[in-house]
């Protein structure tokens, strides 16, 4: 038996709006409308060399983080540089438990937009009452997982 297919979900200035869900629809929002959203919602972001300095490692092992899943990122800023949001770095390299929280979301349905959207967006409903990092960061990993699966359903 299959599923209907869900409505997209995306964050504009604020707002959360469903794509073909009755009549609060908005259809004329771009893709790069949406990612400077996302940029905006997110605040502090890390550029690929300023990463590489911060843990004395070659570029070439962040890009191999990023290739590996322990990294999403996004094109920001005015020269759309590719960068990774500040709060999944950790003291020394990514923060452990982001890849398996990227992983779910991804096989929810989820593109990097949407996951590295989801983890920055307030939910009061989660332990500390703060967004999914702030719920991680407090340990709450499982309770954080199973909500990202909640999600694909």
């Amino acid at each position: 038996m299959c599923r209907p297919p869900r409505a997209a979900t995306f964050w504009q200035a604020g707002a959360v709006a469903h794509r073909g869900a009755g009549p609060d629809r908005i259809d004329d929002v771009s893709p790069q409308q949406e990612a400077a959203a996302v940029e905006q919602l997110v605040g502090q972001w890390s550029y690929l060399p300023d990463i590489a300095e911060r843990y004395g490692v070659p570029l070439s092992r962040v890009r191999r983080f990023i290739a590996d899943g322990e990294l999403l990122t996004l094109r920001v800023g005015p020269n759309r540089a590719v960068a990774v949001p500040t709060s999944f770095l950790g003291a020394t390299g990514p923060r452990p438990e982001l890849k398996g929280t990227f992983t779910v979301l991804a096989d929810g349905g989820m593109n990097e937009l949407e996951i590295i959207r989801w983890l920055h967006t307030v939910d009061p409903s989660l332990p500390g009452a703060g967004t999914p990092l702030d719920a991680l960061a407090l340990g709450h990993k499982t309770e954080v997982r199973r909500r990202a699966q909640a999600l694909a359903f």
